[in-house]
């Protein structure tokens, strides 16, 4: 198929590789450009991705099974359960920190031992805080913590 002239200007079949001066192929280049301007959009769209800290069911467990502290996510509910009869209970904590003061401390203390089910207690987590919870087994006094988390 041959060249079209509309007046002074000459076109080409759409079926026709445009040919730059520097003697690149337009149509190979045009499609480079659009998988780059592709490829950085999605960079962008994975890059504003929820974090890793991002809310759902934490647990973290005393070594032994003795126990083990969970934050439930539906409900925002956390609870402490001793699950060793070993004649000592555990002791779990919620520890808030405000992300712009940085400003905080304890905000729930949970304990259970000796009796049957679980030591229960809802506490509304938001994304103007930090938390993290910690468990203790009474027998040893040593602390395992969770990582930071938010809403």
């Amino acid at each position: 198929m041959g060249c079209v002239h509309v007046g002074s200007l000459t076109t080409l079949p759409s079926d026709t590789p445009h040919i730059a001066e520097n003697g690149e192929n337009m149509t190979r280049s045009k499609l480079s450009r659009l998988a780059a301007i592709g490829a950085a959009t999605l960079a962008v769209i994975g890059g504003s991705a929820a974090p890793a800290s991002a809310l759902s069911d934490k647990i973290v467990y005393l070594p032994g099974g003795r126990g083990y502290i969970k934050f439930h996510d539906d409900g925002d509910v956390f609870s402490v359960c001793d699950t060793k009869a070993d004649g000592h209970g555990v002791v779990g904590r919620l520890w808030e920190v405000n992300s712009i003061t940085h400003n905080g401390g304890t905000v729930l203390i949970l304990t259970d031992g000796g009796d049957s089910g679980c030591g229960k207690k809802g506490y509304n987590v938001d994304d103007l805080h930090h938390y993290s919870m910690d468990i203790s087994w009474n027998g040893d006094g040593i602390w395992y913590s969770s990582e930071w988390f938010n809403e």
